[in-house]
């Protein structure tokens, strides 16, 4: 069965081309000009993943990801933004969308950043399944279910990899660079998105986010996972 794209944007141009693309990708998709619609449409009908402008009329983009993530089953999000609009881009992040475009944007390019979000939400390995566990802090790469102390942790798709590649190799330093290549699969590409990524993280896996731990920044270099034991 035909995966289900929700792609919600009030422009009628540029919903018919990122339809069209989607479908002849092989999914299935819906469109909506709203965020209410959108909103209603996820409660009716939930998608496998949802394309979400940010610039819409009823409720805006931002508001619509905000009550997405709010829903347990996590649905996938990849945003479309105006060129230039950091703010909102970085605020998205922060609010957990797993992937961003800003416009104009290739439309094969979005067929690639929709399937390969789709593929980690589904469970495709992209490494042989494993067991990550330090200081309390657990990973299963395999279920994708990450624990701390025994709580289960609510992770994005990209918060989940990001924190995987890091433990996966403890005390080395990796450049933004490297890990928007490695855990975005980018050759180039905004680097604010990693920040906000490990921002987001230290949130949910430091004991103090303020002065973290496990996930120390090395200045003028880039991140490193440091390990109880170091």
């Amino acid at each position: 069965m035909a995966q289900r794209v929700l792609v919600v944007d009030d422009d009628r141009t540029v919903s018919d081309v990122v339809c069209r693309y989607l479908e002849h990708a092989g999914y299935q998709v819906d469109h909506v000009g709203d965020g209410a619609a959108a909103l209603a449409a996820v409660a009716r009908h939930p998608p496998h993943l949802v394309v979400l402008d940010l610039m819409l009329p009823v409720l805006d983009g931002l508001e619509v990801c905000r009550r997405l993530r709010e829903r347990p089953d996590g649905v996938p999000i990849v945003m479309l933004t105006a060129r230039g609009d950091e703010a909102d881009r970085i605020l998205g992040l922060q609010l957990g969308a797993d992937d961003y475009l800003s416009k104009p944007f290739s439309p094969r390019e979005l067929v690639l950043r929709v399937r390969s979000v789709l593929r980690r939400a589904g469970g495709e390995p992209v490494a042989p399944p494993e067991v990550l566990s330090d200081d309390g802090l657990e990973v299963q790469t395999g279920p994708r279910v990450a624990r701390l102390h025994g709580r289960e942790l609510t992770l994005t798709l990209r918060e989940f990899d990001l924190l995987a590649h890091l433990m996966r190799h403890p005390a080395r330093v990796f450049r933004r660079a490297e890990l928007l290549d490695r855990v975005w699969g980018w050759s180039f590409g905004d680097q604010s998105t990693v920040t906000v990524h490990v921002r987001r993280l230290r949130e949910k896996i430091e004991a103090d986010p303020a002065h973290p731990r496990r996930i120390v920044t090395v200045w003028g270099v880039g991140y490193r996972y440091e390990p109880a034991d170091a």
